[in-house]
């Protein structure tokens, strides 16, 4: 393939997704990666609804907010002390009463990672957390060594596409190139818009701008209670993100 476009992290932000997709639109894109994360989010249906009228170019990471989403919408229960605590996982909750039997299907066929052919690069791993875990924790501040044994398994190609920690970074470390491909729809970068990664032959790193107040204004309008909340950090009041990155790594440490 020339060119593939890797969308991380959309989070049910309608908006951003929108935004990034008009954009790929005037692209040569061959096909899309969508690296996970993607109904858990004040816009559930309309969000999957976007996904599916791309058609068939389109392949699906799964994220650990995908699988919230359908253990919601299996009757499991996420723990009350992990929902008073956090409001992704109260959107995940939210998604699962939103959506229908056929988008609960579609999120059972991500798969833990897609491995694809890219011009210039050779094959090509997408994950959400990493290779081998979708919650793995891998930012700017991930010592190399401890990358290194992250990524260290025979079947794991050279370039790595990752996303979850929702900011970008490209960063060699050993035989291995492993990529952020940021977040849509809820980037810690410090810095306002969509964040996405376009790959072949080389890799970029994109922003797209959007009119954050109305996209704010329409993900409020969407029924989640909790939209100020979950999106405080990222778009309303972004936060530094070497101390997200920080925040991140003692969550490994301690």
């Amino acid at each position: 393939m020339r060119r593939v476009a890797a969308l991380y992290d959309i989070h049910g932000n309608l908006p951003a997704l929108r935004a990034v997709l008009a954009e790929i639109q005037r692209e040569q894109v061959d096909h899309i990666v969508i690296g996970g994360d993607v109904a858990n989010g004040p816009l559930p249906v309309a969000t999957l609804d976007a996904l599916i009228g791309l058609g068939t170019h389109v392949s699906y990471v799964m994220g650990n907010g995908d699988l919230e989403v359908a253990a919601a919408y299996d009757g499991e229960e996420l723990a009350a002390s992990v929902l008073d605590e956090s409001p992704a996982a109260r959107s995940s909750v939210f998604a699962a009463t939103q959506i229908s039997a056929a988008h609960r299907e579609l999120v059972g066929s991500f798969q833990p990672t897609v491995t694809l052919e890219v011009d210039g690069l050779g094959p090509v791993l997408f994950c959400h957390g990493s290779p081998r875990s979708d919650t793995e924790i891998i930012t700017t501040l991930t010592p190399d060594a401890r990358l290194g044994e992250i990524l260290a398994a025979d079947a794991n190609p050279p370039t790595i596409v990752g996303g979850h920690t929702h900011r970008q970074f490209d960063h060699i470390a050993y035989r291995w190139r492993f990529i952020n491909a940021g977040s849509v729809g809820m980037p810690y970068e410090g810095t306002l818009g969509a964040f996405w990664a376009m790959l072949g032959p080389d890799i970029e790193l994109r922003r797209t701008g959007y009119d954050i107040a109305a996209a704010i204004e329409e993900l409020r309008a969407g029924g989640f209670d909790d939209v100020d909340e979950m999106f405080e950090e990222s778009l309303l009041e972004p936060m530094d993100p070497d101390q997200v990155a920080r925040l991140f790594e003692q969550g490994v440490t301690s």
